[in-house]
């Protein structure tokens, strides 16, 4: 997910109660327990159709949704600001990383995150072994690509320079859109800033050996996941729970069939038959890994403290805000 407001990123979670991800003996739910009436959702997902949502195509496709009473609609468009959309309550629900939240909160929108989707930041930096990139203190002197000083993308780095001791002012950031592969293998750049899900493996299926450096591997931060606002909080907290439950039990389905999901996506994803299809596994296999925690869904209070800090310390933000204002694991705790 890699674009809105902030710049939702790629984009690009063992398992709880939510266990039952097929369609035999299922958790109790909306339509079964109540005959509520079907609630719209228009969920802006920041990113193009992708083999990263493929919860959510699982989650469509096996009537997950349905049966907690919820008519979904996938919004890719580019123009979409999920973020403003549900902080002036146009929409009830978008997803988005940790520091779109904690940035929006501090321009007065009533943002909440509900549900982590990826539970480690997915963002790194990768380059060819001659670079001899190993630690985050070897950026140093470095000229970096990535898509621009915004985004995941930047804070990740920068979330890495501060491990590393290393200043921006010591480094030069070379903004270049999402041409990360094609920017690194013309030798325009000595390393780029990435998805460890996805352009890794796309260097290696050309036959490149690569280093890769995960801001995961260094610092927990705040990652994609469900926003919702305070409103629907107050007023439709049931809403919240029938959305995460039917999104926690796609990831779990997806989880435990990786190869059935594939051809799932295939139904949602054009050109999906048409493209590499090894490389799209290995995508999708890689992404399985950031869904995958003790408790799926379930914040790390210690990652938004990171984040907050690090925003706090790039100027991002001006003062500190209160956190638990900012996230809620009420709708995925067993």
């Amino acid at each position: 997910m890699r674009r809105s407001l902030f710049l939702i990123v790629p984009f690009v979670l063992i398992f709880s109660a939510y266990a039952c991800a097929g369609r035999a003996n299922p958790p109790q739910s909306a339509s079964q327990s109540t005959q509520a009436a079907i609630t719209q959702v228009r969920l802006p997902m920041g990113y193009i159709p992708n083999v990263q949502f493929a919860p959510f195509y699982a989650a469509q496709d096996f009537g997950y949704f349905s049966e907690e009473n919820i008519a979904i609609e996938f919004d890719y468009s580019f123009e979409t600001d999920g973020i403003a959309l549900v902080g002036a309550n146009n929409l009830q629900f978008t997803m988005a990383s940790g520091e779109q939240i904690l940035l929006a909160r501090a321009q007065g929108l009533p943002v909440v995150y509900v549900m982590a989707y990826y539970h480690d930041y997915p963002v790194g930096v990768v380059s060819f072994p001659d670079q001899n990139i190993k630690t985050p203190a070897d950026l140093k002197g470095k000229k970096i690509g990535l898509p621009g000083l915004f985004g995941a993308n930047y804070i990740g780095l920068r979330a890495l320079l501060k491990v590393g001791g290393v200043s921006e002012a010591d480094v030069v950031l070379d903004s270049i859109g999402y041409n990360q592969v094609e920017a690194l293998i013309a030798g325009q750049d000595q390393a780029v800033v990435i998805y460890a899900n996805n352009e890794p493996i796309q260097l290696a299926a050309q036959g490149y050996t690569v280093d890769l450096m995960k801001v995961a591997d260094y610092v927990q931060l705040a990652s994609n996941g469900l926003v919702t606002n305070e409103k629907t909080l107050t007023e439709n907290p049931e809403l919240v729970r029938r959305m995460t439950r039917a999104i926690l039990r796609g990831m779990n389905y997806v989880i435990q069939n990786r190869d059935k999901a594939y051809e799932i996506c295939t139904k949602y994803i054009p050109g999906l038959t048409e493209s590499d299809e090894r490389v799209q596994r290995e995508i999708l296999r890689a992404t399985i890994d950031y869904w995958k925690a003790q408790q799926m869904g379930v914040s790390d209070p210690q990652a938004w403290q990171n984040m907050h800090d690090l925003l706090l310390e790039m100027g991002l933000l001006q003062s500190a805000l209160s956190l638990d204002q900012a996230f809620t694991n009420q709708f995925v705790m067993p």
